[in-house]
């Protein structure tokens, strides 16, 4: 996990942690070998600079250290499909460290979450008739590992305070959509509307300028959940709807092109004018139906609703299905079904349908194999326009590992001659880093560039800066029975 004995964490954090939608995963061996061979260096590396180990792995030297590290390790397992390009003067040079590692890119991560830990979702009770999965929240999130958090309630570890530190100090995230988990009960949600919109104009503090979005999580599939978008619309003034099609009565989900959900949904989001769908797919939802996961119904109304755009988070990845290049044969699950069903439907790249990362590219980090075909296919296949940012943290904490690797990582030569799949280069990581996310979102090329302006940060940031203190803590589960505690999620 990246953690010794003393508690030091290393900056690239590669470790078990799950956002609580999937079962925690095994490092692979070499993973998990490269982490203890990380710190190992980190010390060596320290001493030969003269300064404490922990000043070391806060610099870019220290996640320099651990990429160069997990490069080699990759290399002897026979993983060679991409590669973290970072040159071995990084270790040591903090200049090249910085000019590997760091970017100009405007960043805009299209899926964070956090809770509210003062809510009376603690101590609420869900309604007796209701047949949606009892997730007991306060119980799932108590059981998560917080070493390192500092908090004496565990849950304050998902709080705005938190989520605003870890997004927006310790990464160069910025802008952020907030989202939120599956629970139409509103009672018993750890997020409602009104903390939401709190955390908005906090985030709006920061530097008085339009830093957070909101989501609308809309279920169509229980009662009253249509009528209630246009509040959402109206009065809270959300971006995009969030759905999960794996999510609802008697854990059964729903097809987004289903007659009496979700065509319904997509047809007052029209009305509404709030015309970006976001749909959870992929990450099967432990206590629902697979079925739904998968992306088959995304391509039909996609095709049914031309000027309405849909917004794939996670891309529908699993972790049960190893990515390799898309097969139509094959019929697997995971990212080659949302490749068939724009091909199926004859959407091109470019088009309505786009791709997010949160969750999926940090996984992915752990195999440079599966992550070169995961981004080559979403490239091809989806449109270089359409691929969109997101991290899913602070289930992860801080992304700016996932920045950092992202910004690094190249396909190899071999895979894109072979497969077709575009070369990743600045221009192209821009765009999937943020550029991509303002035409779905509605963020003006003006506001891009302000966010772009050097030394356009706020006060607190910079100040922040001159002595940054990040956790590289995780905060998710990491084993299946810290995810499994309490039903978490039906299961």
């Amino acid at each position: 996990m990246g953690l010794d004995e003393d508690g030091t964490r290393l900056p690239v954090k590669l470790d078990t942690t799950s956002n609580g939608e999937f079962v925690p995963v095994p490092l692979p061996p070499e993973v998990g070998r490269a982490n203890a061979e990380a710190l190992r260096r980190a010390d060596v590396n320290a001493r030969r600079r003269g300064i404490s180990r922990r000043a070391f792995l806060v610099s870019a030297c220290g996640a320099a250290t651990t990429l160069l590290t997990l490069n080699e390790a990759f290399g002897r397992a026979g993983r060679r499909g991409g590669t973290f390009a970072v040159p071995a003067e990084a270790a040591l040079d903090e200049e090249a460290a910085r000019e590997a590692l760091g970017g100009g890119e405007f960043i805009f991560d299209v899926q964070g979450h956090h809770v509210n830990p003062a809510g009376g979702w603690r101590s609420a009770e869900r309604p007796p008739a209701a047949k949606a999965p009892a997730a007991d929240w306060e119980a799932i999130l108590r059981g998560f590992p917080f070493s390192g958090c500092g908090e004496s309630d565990p849950v304050a570890c998902f709080s705005a305070e938190r989520f605003v530190k870890e997004i927006f100090l310790d990464s160069d995230t910025d802008l952020a959509v907030l989202s939120f988990v599956p629970e139409p009960h509103l009672a018993a949600a750890p997020l409602g509307m009104a903390e939401a919109d709190a955390t908005r104009a906090l985030v709006e503090r920061l530097d008085g300028e339009h830093r957070l979005l909101l989501h609308g999580p809309v279920q169509p599939n229980f009662p009253g959940e249509l009528e209630r978008m246009e509040e959402l619309a109206t009065r809270w003034k959300v971006a995009a709807w969030k759905s999960y099609t794996q999510y609802g009565p008697d854990g059964r989900g729903f097809w987004l092109d289903d007659e009496e959900t979700g065509i319904p949904f997509i047809e007052r989001a029209r009305e509404l004018g709030v015309k970006v769908v976001c749909v959870h797919k992929g990450f099967p939802i432990g206590g629902m139906t697979d079925e739904h996961s998968g992306c088959d119904d995304v391509g039909r109304v996609a095709r049914l609703f031309p000027d309405v755009t849909f917004i794939v988070y996670h891309s529908g990845y699993q972790t049960a299905t190893r990515e390799r290049a898309f097969d139509a044969r094959a019929a697997r699950d995971g990212i080659d079904s949302l490749v068939r069903t724009v091909l199926e439907n004859e959407i091109a790249p470019g088009g309505n349908v786009y791709a997010e990362l949160g969750s999926t590219w940090r996984f992915l980090m752990r195999d440079p194999d599966q992550a070169a075909h995961a981004l080559g296919k979403l490239l091809r296949y989806v449109g270089e326009d359409n691929v969109l940012w997101g991290t899913d943290s602070i289930w992860y904490g801080s992304p700016q590992d996932q920045i950092q690797a992202f910004r690094t990582f190249r396909i190899a030569e071999e895979l894109r001659e072979r497969h077709g799949y575009p070369q990743l280069t600045p221009a192209v990581r821009a765009k999937v880093l943020g550029l991509n996310a303002a035409r779905p979102y509605g963020i003006s090329p003006d506001e891009v560039r302000r966010h772009q302006r050097p030394g356009d940060v706020t006060a607190a940031k910079g100040s922040y800066a001159q002595a940054p203190d990040p956790s590289f803590a995780t905060y998710g589960p990491r084993t299946r029975r810290e995810l499994l505690r309490r039903q978490a999620l039906g299961a």
